[in-house]
């Protein structure tokens, strides 16, 4: 079992136009606080971002903001989160996300949303770590990507066991439940540290 004390939700800075999606981000921040894992996301007060925040804040939950210099614009950045840390760059900004976190979460989002994921199954893949990375398909938001993820599969560009890392489900509960019940597949010899 795979204990979670602290939850990366990567999501959209855009609140789009579907009220579901919304709510469920806010649902998602609920659930955390009340689970008591502390909240790890990129540190802006509006989109889904800042209703992810919302939700664990009003419900008491641990907020921590991940945010680069440049994004620091007082009506983007969140003012009232329990820690602020501010990067150089966006690298630096997963490498942190990621350090700070048992897990991760994805919730619909553009560009750097589906950036982020991929990169954080990525390294994975790569046997860089082995936390769960859950998909919270709202709505099946996610399902056209998800069947292009398994026609990759098909057509021998994407091994099945690679595929399996994504943790999917609609239900903020089951996915939670899914993550903690998570088994890391084993790193690959070549990817191993040489014993001196």
């Amino acid at each position: 079992m795979t204990t979670l004390n602290s939850i990366c939700v990567f999501c959209g800075s855009s609140e789009g136009n579907d009220i579901t999606i919304i709510e469920k981000g806010f649902l998602l921040g609920e659930e955390l606080a009340r689970r008591q894992i502390t909240l790890v996301y990129g540190a802006a007060k509006i989109g889904i971002m800042g209703k992810v925040a919302e939700g664990a804040l009003t419900s008491k939950g641990k907020v921590i903001g991940v945010i680069p210099e440049f994004l620091k614009l007082k009506e983007v950045m969140h003012l009232g989160l329990h820690e602020l840390i501010t990067t150089e760059n966006m690298h630096q900004r997963k490498m942190k996300m990621h350090d700070l976190s048992d897990g991760f979460i994805t919730l619909p989002g553009g560009f750097g949303t589906l950036e982020e994921l991929f990169e954080i199954i990525t390294w994975a893949q790569l046997g860089l770590h082995q936390k769960p990375i859950g998909l919270l398909n709202v709505g099946g938001f996610y399902d056209d990507l998800l069947q292009l993820l398994e026609t990759m599969v098909r057509r021998g560009f994407l091994k099945i066991e690679n595929y399996e890392l994504l943790i999917v489900d609609d239900s903020i509960d089951q996915l939670l439940e899914k993550m903690k019940m998570f088994k890391p597949k084993e790193v690959p010899k070549w990817l191993k540290p040489e014993r001196t």
